[in-house]
Order: C-alpha cells, then sequence, then structure tokens
C-alpha cells in the first residue's frame, strides 16, 4: 500500500485549473507536514494556503516550471494550479530547514496523491512573489507546491544503461521519468 502511494505521488505540472481545491484539503495537507519530523524539534517551517483564483494567477507568474523542458513555458490557462502552499522558514527560529523541508513537503505530496490531487515542488521562485503574499521580513520563502486534479498522466521506468535521467515528454504529452536502477544506487551490502 505504501509502495503504490509512493509510486503515484509524481509531479504533476498540469492540472484541471477550474476544480477547485478546497481549504480543508489544504489545511490536512499542512497537518500532514507538521506531524512529520523536525530536526532538534524546532519546527521552523509556516505555511501559506492558496485557493483563490485571483491569487493563484498572481502567485503562478512568480514561478519557473520543468527545468528540463526549455521549451515548455509551464500550463496554459486551463491546466494552471487550482492551488498553492507556500512554505516559509521562520528565520527566528532557525536559520535553515533543508531536513524538514524535505519530510514536510513529502508528506504534503503523498497526502495530495492519496486524496486524488497531484502536486509539484516548485523552487524556481522570482522575489517578486514576497510582494504578492506581503510576507514579513522574518520569513523566507523556501518553495512552492502547486496543487491541483491532474490532467497528465507521469509514467516511470528504469533507467537504460548509460542513458539520460533527464525527465520529458512525448508527442501525446505524457510525462515520462526515468528512475536510476535499484542495483546502481545501492553503495553497498553487507548481509549475514
Amino acid at each position: 500500500m505504501l509502495y503504490e502511494l509512493i509510486h503515484k505521488t509524481r509531479s504533476c505540472r498540469r492540472f484541471k485549473e477550474h476544480e477547485p481545491v478546497d481549504m480543508g484539503s489544504l489545511r490536512q495537507l499542512v497537518e500532514l507536514a507538521r506531524l512529520g519530523g523536525s530536526a532538534r524539534n524546532v519546527q521552523p517551517l509556516k505555511f501559506v494556503l492558496i485557493n483563490a483564483p485571483e491569487v493563484n494567477a498572481r502567485v503562478f507568474s512568480h514561478l519557473g516550471w520543468a527545468g528540463y523542458l526549455k521549451e515548455w513555458p509551464g500550463p496554459e490557462e486551463g491546466e494552471r494550479p487550482a492551488a498553492y502552499i507556500v512554505c516559509l522558514l521562520d528565520t527566528r527560529l532557525s536559520p535553515e530547514a533543508d531536513c524538514d523541508l524535505g519530510i514536510a513537503t513529502q508528506n504534503m505530496l503523498l497526502g495530495a496523491s492519496e486524496k486524488g490531487l497531484g502536486g509539484c515542488r516548485i523552487a524556481s521562485i522570482s522575489p517578486g512573489l514576497r510582494d504578492v503574499l506581503t510576507l514579513d521580513e522574518h520569513l523566507r520563502i523556501l518553495l512552492v507546491i502547486a496543487l491541483g486534479k491532474p490532467s497528465e498522466s507521469v509514467s516511470l521506468y528504469d533507467q537504460e544503461p548509460g542513458g539520460d535521467i533527464k525527465y520529458w515528454r512525448d508527442a501525446a504529452r505524457e510525462h515520462h521519468v526515468p528512475k536510476r536502477p535499484l542495483q546502481e544506487i545501492i553503495a553497498a551490502e553487507f548481509t549475514a
């Protein structure tokens, strides 16, 4: 069951924009982040929850999409996220939260997948997003999670020997993600 949930939790970059994600669902996803581990239990992450279409449009204009897909500027109107969770660091509590951020965002994306939502972590963010969100100085934007009902499929497969790890899209706009084979990522095994 956990294997299947992890396997289907892929970065989704095209959504059914006009199918809303309710604030209760966003709050439940943040609850999953809150319950996860935190280095030294400092809990320095804060979150901005957005599902208002007019704010979504302003957030969207400050995001970069899919670094390997150079020719693709991001989702078209109608395929944009229906919601966002902006992940912040409260610098009054800690100067960094790399470990916490990974745990929190994976928990949220697994929860989103369980709810039938797609999501994508986005770290390519223009500085103007601070102004859109009117954040206090002690809050630093770490990344944005785009969310919504998926309107694309994602296929995982083992990377061919010597093959590329870059994700790509085919003519039918299906997203393909090569993963390094298991034997390539296990550095050593010690067994009884």
